[in-house]
């Protein structure tokens, strides 16, 4: 009985395996988007209060527009308070002096999502995992069973928020901070398993006036160098809608550009805030083109659009950055709206789906947690 028993676990194990192999030679593959005018590094499918269109309906918003959608929720969920708000439902989270909390069913919410799609469909997305607070030391692990649940699924983390003007200040418990042990963890587990990482952190505080050095402009850059193999990308250049870029500083983007120790990190231009400053004069679009001309390989345009409702509402910030488009040489424009994105996701895709073949256990065994695997006593 007992040699009979190890053998049904044994074949057990292997269906398990060989199911994680198939799933790996199904998934989809590289989406070749020549013929849309971008992809788009940074979507969101709902909004704080988790609402927004069927994934269905937001494919014929794409139509031949958008090729490729990196996607993801919100997560932080906008509390609907009757003591602050009474009847006046908040819809975003600056309808409301009520706090915002870490909302995770947002990962199986699009995980199911995209699952939903044909096989051909699923090709044109990348979805996110974001349903983790940056301060738990736990956050790795929910990430880590995210990818378990759902193999095949998710290509990167994020969009998640460290510092960020208005926002910060209504996530009730410990604040967020890029010198955090907790976010240094999961930085080092989306390394290992090859991850995207979309980051948002604003480069300074709103409003400042005084000239001195960005607030957090050297703790993100230290933060940067201590993951060398992590594929990081910074949303919206840190910018935000009134933190406004610092006196030279796109210089300051090049000088890290130029950087090897900046060689694993991308710049998304996402946002119709962000956007407003560098469609704002002909100069300002000209010097973020020649940067961008000089560095083409290190740029992605995102849309951060946000449950948008119908197709117009979408491409907008796409429109917005009409300037841009019209200032960029042919080559650059290219890389910054399509190339960039598929050769960033797609090495994802292919290192998260093996990793996932190692990882992912079959139905008769039970994944340890990232905490279980590295404080376990090595005499049991």
């Amino acid at each position: 009985m007992k040699r009979l028993s190890l053998e049904i676990a044994r074949r057990l194990l292997l269906v398990g395996k060989i199911a994680v192999l198939l799933l790996i030679s199904i998934a989809p593959g590289r989406s070749q988007t020549k013929n849309y005018d971008f992809n788009d590094s940074h979507f969101h499918l709902t909004n704080n209060i988790q609402e927004g269109p069927n994934i269905h309906d937001f494919l014929n918003m794409m139509e031949t527009r958008a090729g490729r959608v990196a996607l993801f929720g919100v997560p932080l969920q906008q509390q609907w308070s009757y003591r602050v708000d009474g009847d006046r439902a908040p819809t975003y989270y600056l309808h409301s002096d009520a706090p915002l909390y870490y909302y995770s069913f947002t990962d199986a919410w699009m995980a199911m999502a995209y699952k939903s799609l044909s096989k051909e469909q699923q090709t044109r997305f990348d979805p996110m995992i974001t349903g983790f607070n940056p301060t738990d030391m736990y956050a790795a692990d929910h990430i880590r069973r995210v990818l378990q649940t759902f193999p095949g699924v998710f290509t990167g983390i994020g969009e998640f928020t460290i510092h960020k003007e208005f926002v910060s200040a209504k996530i009730p418990g410990e604040v967020a901070s890029l010198q955090n042990p907790a976010l240094d963890r999961i930085l080092d587990f989306a390394a290992e398993v090859g991850l995207v990482v979309l980051l948002h952190n604003d480069v300074d505080i709103p409003l400042k006036k005084d000239g001195s050095e960005p607030a957090y402009f050297n703790q993100i850059k230290d933060l940067f160098k201590r993951h060398p193999n992590t594929t990081l990308i910074w949303a919206h250049m840190g910018l935000g809608r009134l933190v406004a870029p610092p006196g030279a500083y796109l210089t300051q983007i090049e000088a890290m550009m130029r950087d090897p120790g900046f060689h694993n990190l991308y710049i998304d231009i996402s946002w119709d805030e962000v956007a407003k400053y560098f469609v704002a004069s002909p100069e300002a679009t000209r010097l973020l083109a020649e940067t961008m001309q000089r560095y083409p390989d290190r740029f992605l345009f995102g849309s951060d659009s946000a449950a948008p409702v119908d197709q117009s509402k979408y491409l907008k910030v796409f429109y917005q950055y009409d300037p841009l488009w019209n200032a960029l040489d042919a080559e650059t424009s290219h890389k910054v709206r399509l190339g960039n994105y598929e050769r960033i996701f797609d090495e994802a895709r292919r290192k998260v789906r093996s990793w996932e073949s190692v990882h992912v256990c079959g139905a008769p065994c039970l994944p340890l947690t990232l905490h279980q695997t590295s404080n376990r006593d090595p005499s049991r």
